[in-house]
């Protein structure tokens, strides 16, 4: 292809690694690196190059996109990677990092100049592996056909929000987004738990609120994978949705506003994982109904 590109990724977990590989399937050369190394090895079989450092894999190219974990991680990745990075280079920042930390990322972009684009993703690990991500991002129009392949080739859409990304109109849509994600995944697990309770088949009411404005599919879904037992691999693990979840209950602090639901959310989610359901599907924030683990 005339338009390839090299593109390296830093941060090959879930997302990462799906993003990685579909930009590979589309023609780039991708170069990917990962704290664990052993979550990067399976690409080397799509034809990525898999990295010992952060600089080697940031070394020439045109485009670095970043899934990490949180803001502090991305920004300590990106300062590893600095020996290797070149002015111009387009930085495609995906990880959900938060309000708080955009100032520190945009501030490192200017030092190196950089090219930065905020880019969270919506989706989960089936879409991700689909390449059916949709991508929010922000970022100088100029310098949008830079990063275009690589936006199309991890998404099926991408919705651009604003000029400047150190702004983070793109971070601040997808918290608002998550913020319902969350909600929903949790209001899924305590209906699910309170119709055990008291002795209500869940069938019967999925069967009561069929086809009206209460009935939502994902409901069924999340529902689903308690239900049967299919929790692993996670499509979106519960520690992630728990730090997540404190992102958006300190965006509303931080804009004067108490988010009751978000704040019950967290420490949900952080019972949850401390009853050991962290690396399992956000769905088994189900569990923290219980002290103990449910019967059947």
């Amino acid at each position: 292809m005339t338009d390839q590109l090299t593109v390296c990724v830093l941060g090959t977990g879930i997302m990462g690694a799906a993003m990685a590989r579909n930009t590979a399937r589309a023609g780039h050369e991708v170069r990917v690196w990962n704290r664990s190394r052993g979550r990067a090895e399976p690409l080397a079989a799509d034809g990525a190059h898999v990295a010992g450092t952060p600089a080697e894999a940031v070394r020439d190219a045109d485009v670095v996109l970043t899934m990490l974990y949180d803001g502090p991680a991305v920004l300590d990745v990106m300062r590893r990677a600095a020996p290797g990075l070149r002015p111009g280079t387009a930085w495609v920042q995906s990880t959900t990092a938060g309000l708080d930390a955009l100032g520190d990322l945009a501030a490192f972009a200017r030092e190196h100049r950089l090219v930065l684009f905020d880019a969270p993703v919506l989706g989960t690990r089936q879409p991700a592996e689909a390449g059916q991500l949709l991508v929010l991002a922000a970022g100088p129009p100029d310098a949008r056909d830079a990063v275009k392949p690589v936006l199309d080739a991890v998404g099926s859409r991408t919705v651009w929000t604003g000029e400047d990304a150190a702004a983070g109109s793109a971070t601040r849509l997808k918290l608002v987004a998550n913020s319902w994600v969350i909600a929903a995944t949790n209001a899924a697990g305590e209906v699910l738990a309170l119709a055990e309770a008291l002795g209500v088949d869940p069938a019967g009411f999925f069967d009561a609120i069929s086809g009206g404005p209460l009935d939502m599919g994902y409901l069924h879904t999340k529902t689903a994978l308690i239900r049967e037992g299919r929790l692993t691999p996670p499509q979106f693990a519960v520690a992630t949705a728990a730090k997540d979840a404190r992102l958006i209950v300190r965006a509303g602090e931080r804009h004067g506003i108490r988010l009751d639901l978000a704040d019950a959310g967290v420490r949900r989610l952080e019972r949850a994982a401390a009853q050991g359901h962290g690396d399992e599907d956000m769905a088994a924030a189900y569990y923290a109904s219980y002290d103990e683990k449910p019967a059947g």
